[in-house]
């Protein structure tokens, strides 16, 4: 598979589609640091308390990650500072909600639900310490200090995660012939570093900041409906007719069988660099049926 075609890979994704469907679930474990863990057929149903309780989880996971690792945790007083900090997340003042705008998360439906419920002229009245000039979705770093704070004080601040791996194997199906094969691609990733990478396939903890801002909650690819529609209900947002088809659940079985496909491709050097590449996110967040954490050691720096 070394330098297999994008054709024959874009079928294999098809056919591996069409199978998965029927392995879809029926319940789950909650597993460690809040990793929903597949067990059964289609039909499952995440229940209002495992999804608290997988918040939870998640969110004691990345508070444990950013008392260890130094990362920032204070908003700078630069604007040019705050913009870089910044420079992914997304705000929805009609809604009043605060999201990081990460490719390959189930982004592109998330935004056509906000698009929904800003038509809807849903609005949900909080107090704020300046004047609220509604307007269509737009950049965090955009606004004052103040206007900042008070954002990340008191919006509904959500967070997309997803396997790294499977986030890279996208970025790689979407670039269409900048690299003949993945292993090229991964190499190319790697000898660009994390200062030059693309957001397409940056680490989280890079482009979401999540030991500065607060999420409130941390979504999983893979769950999307289920988890928004708990998510949007506790935000008092109408959602049960405007859900869209969220494609997730079948790309998440589908990609767990390209990615070991695609990651046979690599050499053992590339497999190690990968992960300690995407340590931060491997050790934040729960990925632990990545094949990237199997690799990842207890780094001496982060």
């Amino acid at each position: 598979m070394r330098f297999l075609p994008r054709l024959v890979i874009s079928a294999a994704l098809g056919i591996a589609t069409f199978l998965s469907w029927r392995l879809l679930l029926r319940s789950s474990a909650v597993g460690r640091g809040g990793d929903l863990v597949p067990k059964a057929e289609e039909g499952f149903t995440l229940t209002l308390d495992t999804f608290l309780h997988v918040q939870q989880l998640r969110k004691k996971r990345l508070r444990t990650f950013c008392s260890q690792s130094g990362k920032v945790t204070t908003l700078p007083r630069s604007r040019e500072e705050r913009a870089h900090l910044l420079s992914s997340l997304r705000v929805s003042t009609k809604l009043d909600l605060l999201y990081c705008q990460v490719p390959s998360t189930g982004m592109e439906e998330w935004q056509q639900l906000l698009e929904k419920l800003e038509k809807k002229n849903v609005t949900l009245p909080l107090l704020l310490p300046y004047h609220r000039q509604h307007a269509p979705e737009t950049q965090l770093s955009k606004f004052n200090l103040t206007e900042t704070e008070a954002m990340l004080g008191s919006y509904t601040k959500v967070l997309f995660v997803r396997d790294p791996l499977q986030r890279l194997i996208s970025a790689f199906m979407q670039s269409m012939g900048s690299s003949p094969s993945f292993s090229s691609f991964v190499q190319d990733v790697l000898d660009s570093g994390q200062h030059n990478a693309s957001v397409t396939w940056k680490p989280l903890v890079s482009l979401c900041r999540p030991c500065l801002v607060q999420y409130d909650y941390v979504v999983a690819f893979g769950f999307l409906r289920q988890e928004l529609g708990h998510l949007l209900q506790r935000a008092g947002l109408p959602v049960d007719s405007l859900l869209p088809e969220f494609t997730d659940t079948q790309a998440r079985w589908t990609y767990s069988w390209l990615s070991e496909q695609m990651f046979s491709e690599l050499s053992l050097q590339q497999k190690q660099q990968l992960s300690h590449f995407y340590r931060w996110d491997l050790s934040a967040f729960p990925f632990s049926s990545s094949l990237l954490t199997g690799l990842l050691s207890t780094p001496e720096t982060w």
